[in-house]
């Protein structure tokens, strides 16, 4: 049995739809980062290679094995949308912006991508944390919609559905693969 332990990254002080901008992550509350690092098993510790997700994986890290960041757990690329503003994107883009978080799938953002594109990247990323740490834990400092990808494989819903699923900063949601794939808490708040 395999556990991941997804953990979204700090809050970020940013606006609008923050994809592969490379923004910090806000880890001032360190009795809660303390909270979540306390509550995470000893098991080696993985990140994106984002800045936000890079230093939370650090603040949590303590005395765990710490892996190489991986680029493909990044979280989508909004492409032309990256870090605009919500009321700018609907005044120029609204329809699009519209079909792509309603009809999820392969509606891709000017130069980004689209739903199918980052849970193949992630799945891809999984697989080989999988067949490298297969039978322990890992814990995976991520983004959200890196880890609702993985919330989709785990309980087989559509991609409008996964996306119903609320992911908070520094909250955990585990996932366990035991011959299949199985959601054990969403979005838990340690």
């Amino acid at each position: 049995m395999t556990r991941f332990w997804w953990v979204r990254h700090g809050p970020t002080k940013a606006d609008g739809l923050i994809g592969w901008t490379d923004v910090p992550a806000d880890l001032s509350d360190t009795d809660r980062v303390a909270r979540l690092a306390a509550y995470l098993p000893d098991a080696p510790v993985i990140s994106s290679d984002l800045l936000r997700a890079a230093a939370t994986a650090d603040a949590i890290l303590g005395d765990r094995r710490r892996l190489d960041h991986d680029p493909d757990l990044r979280e989508l690329h909004f492409g032309a949308w990256e870090a605009r503003p919500f009321k700018d994107l609907f005044a120029e883009a609204g329809e699009e912006l519209r079909l792509f978080y309603d009809a999820p799938g392969d509606t891709r953002p000017p130069a980004g991508e689209s739903w199918n594109d980052i849970t193949a990247r992630v799945t891809v990323a999984v697989d080989r944390l999988l067949s490298g740490h297969g039978g322990t834990d890992v814990i995976v400092v991520a983004h959200m919609g890196t880890i609702l990808t993985q919330v989709q494989r785990a309980l087989g819903l559509s991609a409008h559905d996964t996306l119903a699923h609320r992911i908070d900063n520094l909250s955990v949601t585990r996932i366990r693969f035991d011959g299949g794939w199985q959601a054990e808490a969403i979005n838990h708040l340690p």
